[in-house]
C-alpha cells in the first residue's frame, strides 16, 4: 500500500509540471551519502553505494519530463583530501557504477559527458568513464555532465590560463575579453547554464560548484539525504522553481509584459 501511496504521488506531482517552463539545464550538489551511512552505523563508502539509485532515480524523472541537461557533482577537487581508503573506494565504485549503468542511459537514450580534472583520476577509472561515453554519444533525449575532480576555482583558474596564453600568443587582445570570453574557456561551454541548483542534506551553501555558471540560476535547498532522494523529490524541486518569478535584474512589471509580448 504504501509503495502504491508513493506511485501516485509521484504521477500527481508529475502531471502538475508545465512542460512549458521546464528549466533545459538542472545541476545537483549530490550531498549527504556520508551522514546518511552513519546513521545506519554503516561505512561512509555504503551511502556512497546507495547514492546510485538516487542518481539513476533522477536521471530518469528529468528526461522524463524533457529536461535537456542534468549535471551532477560527484567528485571535487577538494575531494582529493578525504581519506586513502575512502578515495580508492570511491573510485572503484565509480567505475563499478558506470559499467553497470550504461544500460540505464541507452535504455533513457540520455547521452553521459564530464567536465573536470580528468587526468587526475584512476587510470582505470578514466578509461571506463571514455568508454561509456563514447558508447552513448548517439544519444539524444538528455546530457548528463558527470563533474569529476571538479571544482569552480579550478574552472575559472584553468580558463583564465587559457585567456592569457592566447593574449601571450596575440590570438587575443585584452581589450577583448568579455563575459562570453570568460564562459566559452570554462569546462562547460557546450552547455548553458544551469537555471535550477539542487542541494541535498540540508546544508545552505554551494560548495565551490559551478559559481560562474549559476550566477542566475534558481537555488533549492532539501533536507532529504542524497540516498533518500527519489523522483518526487526531483519533482517538488521543479515545481518549486516553477512558481518562482525570474527576474534577471528587471522588475516584476517587465516581466511581466515580456510574457505578454509587449
Amino acid at each position: 500500500m504504501a509503495e502504491l501511496d508513493t506511485a501516485t504521488k509521484r504521477m500527481d506531482l508529475k502531471e502538475q509540471i508545465n512542460k512549458e517552463r521546464l528549466p533545459k539545464h538542472v545541476a545537483i550538489i549530490m550531498d549527504g551519502n556520508g551522514r546518511w551511512a552513519k546513521q545506519r552505523g554503516k561505512m561512509r563508502v555504503y551511502g556512497h553505494e546507495q547514492g546510485v539509485t538516487s542518481v539513476r532515480e533522477t536521471a530518469e524523472a528529468a528526461a522524463e519530463i524533457g529536461v535537456d541537461y542534468l549535471t551532477l557533482f560527484a567528485f571535487s577537487t577538494e575531494n582529493w583530501k578525504r581519506p586513502q581508503h575512502e578515495v580508492e573506494a570511491l573510485m572503484q565504485l565509480l567505475v563499478a557504477t558506470i559499467n553497470s549503468e550504461t544500460k540505464t542511459l541507452q535504455d533513457n537514450d540520455i547521452r553521459l559527458k564530464a567536465i573536470g580534472n580528468l587526468d587526475k583520476l584512476d587510470k582505470k577509472c578514466y578509461e571506463e568513464l571514455q568508454q561509456a561515453i563514447n558508447n552513448t554519444k548517439d544519444n539524444k533525449r538528455m546530457d548528463m555532465i558527470l563533474a569529476l575532480s571538479y571544482s569552480a576555482r579550478w574552472d575559472l583558474t584553468h580558463a583564465t590560463e587559457q585567456i592569457a596564453r592566447k593574449v601571450k600568443n596575440n590570438e587575443l587582445a585584452p581589450e577583448e575579453i568579455s563575459q562570453d570570453t570568460v564562459s566559452s574557456h570554462l569546462a562547460t561551454a557546450p552547455y548553458p547554464d544551469p537555471e535550477l541548483l539542487i542541494r541535498t542534506s540540508g546544508e545552505y551553501r554551494i560548495s565551490n560548484f559551478l559559481l560562474w555558471q549559476i550566477a542566475y540560476a534558481e537555488l533549492y535547498f532539501t533536507p532529504k539525504l542524497w540516498p533518500d532522494f527519489r523522483k518526487n523529490d526531483f519533482y517538488e524541486a521543479i515545481l518549486n522553481f516553477q512558481r518562482r518569478e525570474r527576474r534577471f535584474g528587471k522588475i516584476s512589471e517587465q516581466v511581466a509584459n515580456k510574457e505578454k509580448g509587449e
